[in-house]
């Protein structure tokens, strides 16, 4: 059988619907010729004729009429598909499953999302929140779509692309002695209660180099596993915070100031995929939005 030629159905529909091969071309905005050519073709396709001329108009016969509901329909559908290619296109329509670690999630990626989804109503996101190594392994066996991790990554299943920097910063009541200072470092911290993140991170270790570079030891009073419960205590006076200051700036509030930690201990983030299938267009839109806003917002950390 013939293949279905999508012009031609289309051409069948217009002259159905106006009467004439004439008044067709101008709405399909081709020559008369060129309509009648394709309507034969359809004739040819069905096998019967679809039209019979009277005073000078072209009469639907009811073989036409039968078909004409079913070719709306299948026009139609042509239609949408073709809009919801433009949509995916546009990434106005879809769905992301994003995944990263519990103080990224809970502050600076919240606010990135909210604004994501103002501009893209009809994406849904299913946001999880896990420890590093599970966001890891969960974005390189595609169980989520993309996640967001500290830099270096050397994961063998992931792609990591660069987001933001920021830095080291300290997390102090405001009436604490210390908060007239414009920076703090290991020897104005040595005698005081340190709230830190659990041993094992890369920034740890770092704050562990910085006091050893002093000739001091580090002895923290608290040791936690995320920012938020960081900040928490330190609101309430038992210590300073040594943490991310872009994840800490949600946190601050007429009780809690930031101070840069001397020396800079430099933080990275990054965007992560798996390397097994290639970035969705939605999810690439979301990694550019990504980048702009947080860079933004990680700056403004510094800056305080």
């Amino acid at each position: 059988m013939k293949k279905l030629s999508l012009k031609a159905l289309e051409a069948f529909q217009t002259v159905f619907r106006t009467g004439s091969t004439t008044a067709a071309a101008t709405q399909l905005q081709l020559t008369q010729p060129a309509v009648s050519r394709l309507l034969a073709s359809f004739e040819e396709y069905v096998g019967f004729a679809l039209f019979y001329r009277e005073h000078g108009r072209l009469i639907p016969t009811e073989e036409a009429h039968a078909l004409s509901n079913e070719a709306e329909v299948a026009l139609g559908s042509v239609e949408r598909l073709g809009q919801l290619a433009q949509n995916i296109k546009n990434t106005s329509i879809g769905s992301l499953k994003v995944v990263a670690p519990v103080s990224f999630v809970a502050g600076l990626l919240a606010d990135v999302v909210a604004e994501f989804m103002r501009l893209h109503p009809n994406v849904t996101i299913n946001l999880d929140s896990r420890s590093p190594d599970s966001t890891r392994e969960l974005v390189a066996h595609r169980a989520f779509d993309c996640g967001f991790i500290q830099l270096p990554e050397r994961h063998p299943g992931i792609n990591a692309t660069p987001l933001f920097q920021s830095q080291m910063m300290c997390v102090l009541n405001r009436n604490h002695k210390l908060a007239q200072e414009p920076q703090l470092t290991p020897s104005n911290l040595a005698q005081e209660h340190l709230i830190l993140l659990g041993k094992g991170r890369t920034s740890r270790g770092q704050i562990e180099q910085a006091f050893r570079d002093h000739n001091l030891s580090l002895r923290p009073k608290i040791d936690t596993h995320n920012v938020a419960t960081a900040c928490a205590f330190a609101r309430r006076g038992l210590g300073i915070a040594i943490v991310n200051g872009a994840l800490a700036q949600q946190y601050l509030n007429q009780e809690l100031i930031l101070r840069p930690f001397a020396p800079t201990i430099p933080i990275e983030y990054g965007f992560i995929t798996s390397k097994h299938a290639p970035m969705s267009l939605l999810t690439q839109r979301f990694m550019e939005h990504c980048q702009q806003a947080m860079t933004v917002s990680a700056s403004r950390s510094i800056h305080i």
